[in-house]
């Protein structure tokens, strides 16, 4: 079977274990992303099956429809929001897809970034290799009010951490939210502008759906402290487009730490967040993790595989089979 994996950005797909069990077929390996479809279709023209890494790549219905080779696609992750799934079902196209990540690893990249952001570290170590020493004053954790927009098992562990570091916990969110924060002991906002007015650090941890986009907005983000940190790690639109830019430049939040972007990947340097000072960035390494890797694409080639064995397993989409 002819194989396609596309979006390998470290070209790591050839290094974890599973991929010696595609020993028995042709497998290409792609490590930049095509956005225009056009030519993702004449990249994909000869492949039977495709692999995804997470949400990197959009498949469109103008897209399934250039490949009448295609009968199956395994999607690393359980998301199958950027597949047009339908499309897919009706050209005879299989998905296979099974959640089950590895949060904490998210939850250290959170922390990560608040602490690169309140430390200075990144601004720190590059003036030591400049030759200069101790340029800038920190700020610490402890006493501080840590804000955790849905409290679900990233959330969790960030507060977690947040209360091991001696800060305060405000949580904020729907009704799960509300019972694990006084379960756990946490507070929970009196309103949804006292939790952005009140955060010193206010950290985003919901899933990006029809309901959760943009729901961040300008006058939530103006209502922060001028001294206050927002982290995003989860993805970039839950909050309203430009409105972090915009209110960053208007000194409320007085800082932001992100890790996701609206259009990735973000290639030379081509984001205004990378252009500004007070805003420490990372390219989406929330769950690029050793162990994490071999989880996600571990899986996803047990699917190809009994896909190949004429036995698919976790298929989205079980009407698709047998039409090709």
């Amino acid at each position: 079977m002819k194989i396609a994996v596309i979006d390998d950005y470290q070209n790591a797909f050839r290094t974890l274990k599973c991929y010696a069990k595609l020993k028995e077929h042709e497998v290409s390996v792609y490590n930049d992303t095509e956005k225009d479809a056009a030519r993702l279709a004449e990249r994909l023209k000869d492949a039977e099956t495709v692999l995804l890494t997470q949400q990197r790549s959009r498949f469109p219905r103008a897209l399934i429809e250039r490949l009448p080779k295609l009968r199956f696609i395994s999607q690393t992750g359980g998301n199958t929001s950027h597949i047009d799934v339908a499309a897919c079902t009706e050209h005879g196209i299989a998905i296979s897809a099974r959640g089950g990540g590895r949060p904490h690893t998210t939850a250290e990249l959170t922390w990560g970034l608040i602490l690169a952001v309140l430390r200075h570290i990144p601004y720190e170590a590059q003036r030591l290799r400049e030759g200069h020493w101790q340029s800038t004053i920190g700020i610490g954790v402890q006493d501080k009010i840590l804000g955790i927009y849905a409290l679900g098992n990233i959330g969790g562990m960030v507060a977690n951490i947040g209360r091991a570091f001696g800060a305060r916990v405000l949580c904020w969110g729907r009704e799960g939210s509300t019972a694990r924060a006084r379960e756990a002991g946490y507070e929970f906002a009196s309103s949804r502008e006292a939790f952005f007015a009140e955060a010193d650090i206010l950290c985003l941890h919901l899933p990006l759906n029809k309901e959760t986009r943009g729901i961040v907005t300008r006058a939530d983000l103006a209502r922060m402290k001028p001294t206050a940190l927002i982290v995003n790690t989860s993805r970039a639109g839950l909050i309203a487009e430009g409105a972090l830019v915009e209110t960053l430049k208007a000194g409320r939040p007085g800082f932001a730490a992100v890790d996701v972007y609206e259009d990735e990947p973000v290639i030379g340097a081509a984001h205004p967040l990378l252009k500004m000072d007070n805003v420490v960035c990372t390219p989406h390494l929330g769950y690029v993790e050793q162990d994490t890797y071999e989880a996600y694409y571990g899986r996803a080639v047990d699917h190809i595989l009994a896909y190949a064995t004429g036995k698919p397993i976790n298929v989205v989409n079980p009407e698709a089979l047998g039409k090709k």
